[in-house]
């Protein structure tokens, strides 16, 4: 008597190129797991984001697993944010890559390897979450920061040393607190109350996901203490601004409005 194939739900793997060329084995070896575990297992090998939002398109029924890092990842959401059906369905993250680009991938509790997140894929529970979405159509998955901290993601930076990696953040970061040798001076509303204004310089705004249905909003002046507090939408404007959002750098913008949309997508996570 011959085994019986696994049953479960469609598969649709989009491999990202960089984890292809990073870490093969951990590749194939999600690939073996997500075969052997599934009924229907569909492999998109895109060399391009254009190829990566056909793919998901054309998926039909199938739940959509990103093999990939954070970058993997927020690129499958925007795509599926685009054509709106991020929350049509549950979305998968088999984590590969460098350990710097995979901090998001922690943060949402996915398993930082090839097997335990691939079962996690097949056995998982859907949890939902809540998304920031900006004025402009783009998305917030986790939190974003002004000024940025960090630095846009390119393809050279793929070898960069952690050290290399974080002086570069500590360069950019310094070149984000100092405009012309003054800290950033920015309206900051939350559900139309008044945080802080153009006459009071600032340190930082951070906006993050929260569990509560309400993003949690942090300003930091240079006077006094930090104002937190929680708020359905969130607007910046001022003087030409860049902010860090997830793992990409945006701007300069005058004005950005975010607001949450609590239970947006969902994501297959260890029970």
């Amino acid at each position: 008597m011959s085994a019986q194939r696994p049953a479960g739900h469609p598969l649709l793997v989009v491999i990202d190129p960089a984890a292809r060329a990073m870490d093969g084995e951990s590749v194939r070896i999600a690939k073996d797991v997500l075969c052997a575990g599934s009924s229907s297992v569909k492999i998109a090998l895109p060399d391009s984001a254009e190829e990566v939002d056909r793919a998901l398109a054309h998926r039909g029924r199938r739940r959509p697993v990103v093999v990939g890092d954070d970058g993997a990842l927020l690129r499958a959401l925007r795509a599926l944010h685009r054509e709106r059906t991020l929350g049509q369905g549950p979305v998968a993250l088999v984590p590969v890559g460098q350990r710097s680009a995979l901090v998001l991938a922690r943060a949402l509790g996915v398993p930082v390897g090839a097997v335990p997140a691939a079962r996690a894929v097949l056995d998982g529970a859907e949890r939902e979450l809540d998304l920031l979405v900006d004025d402009s159509g783009g998305i917030v998955v986790g939190a974003l920061r002004i000024p940025c901290g960090g630095f846009a993601v390119s393809p050279t930076a793929l070898g960069w040393t952690p050290v290399e990696r974080a002086a570069r953040a500590a360069r950019y970061l310094v070149r984000s607190l100092v405009a012309n040798g003054q800290p950033q001076r920015l309206r900051v509303e939350a559900d139309g109350v008044i945080l802080a204004d153009l006459d009071h310089p600032l340190q930082e705004i951070s906006v993050r996901t929260a569990k509560s249905g309400l993003a949690e909003v942090l300003v930091r002046g240079s006077n006094g203490g930090p104002v937190s507090v929680q708020a359905r939408t969130v607007t910046v404007s001022g003087r030409d601004f860049r902010y860090r959002a997830d793992a990409s750098v945006t701007g300069p913008v005058r004005t950005r409005t975010w607001t949450l949309q609590p239970a947006a997508w969902r994501l297959t996570v260890p029970r």
